[in-house]
């Protein structure tokens, strides 16, 4: 089970946008076999003013960027810190999505605005679930897990 705490730091209805993520999010636990575990995650969207301030206050890099991702568990198993009570659900972490970035990155890829959301949110919880691409063993599984995600959606890079 996926609990996603959603939040927005932008005005307007984004029903649509948060709907769309969860159905991204369950295939994900689905593909990586955790759909019997109690998951839950927090997702803000927002614009690029506001995770501008997270990525200089967070990362040392005073520009927007389109995810945002941080997780509450490291890879330590000598120390999990969640999940240890069926009843008590894991917490993940949290994800801020700019969804101005995702826009402007749709247009400059030239793919849908919804592909590119769904990337962001796969990407985000991918890196809540320990998956990194800080090498190129390491981008080749995150980046295949992503894009089989997208591809059961239909959403390809155009």
């Amino acid at each position: 089970m996926l609990t996603i705490d959603f939040g927005q730091q932008i005005d307007g209805d984004y029903t649509k946008e948060e709907q769309f993520i969860t159905q991204l999010l369950m295939k994900l636990i689905e593909m990586e076999q955790l759909s019997e575990d109690n998951l839950e995650v927090s997702i803000t969207l927002m614009n690029n003013t506001q995770i501008q301030e997270i990525n200089r206050d967070y990362r040392g890099k005073n520009q927007p960027t389109d995810v945002i991702s941080f997780a509450f568990e490291d890879n330590d198993d000598e120390f999990p810190i969640f999940g240890m009570n069926e009843e008590i659900p894991r917490v993940l972490g949290d994800i801020f999505i700019s969804l101005e970035r995702g826009r402007e990155q749709a247009n400059e890829y030239g793919h849908s605005f919804e592909r590119e959301l769904g990337f962001l949110a796969v990407h985000g919880f991918l890196h809540l679930l320990g998956y990194d691409h800080m090498n190129e063993a390491e981008e080749k599984i995150m980046f295949t897990k992503q894009e089989a995600v997208l591809q059961a959606f239909d959403l390809q890079r155009r």
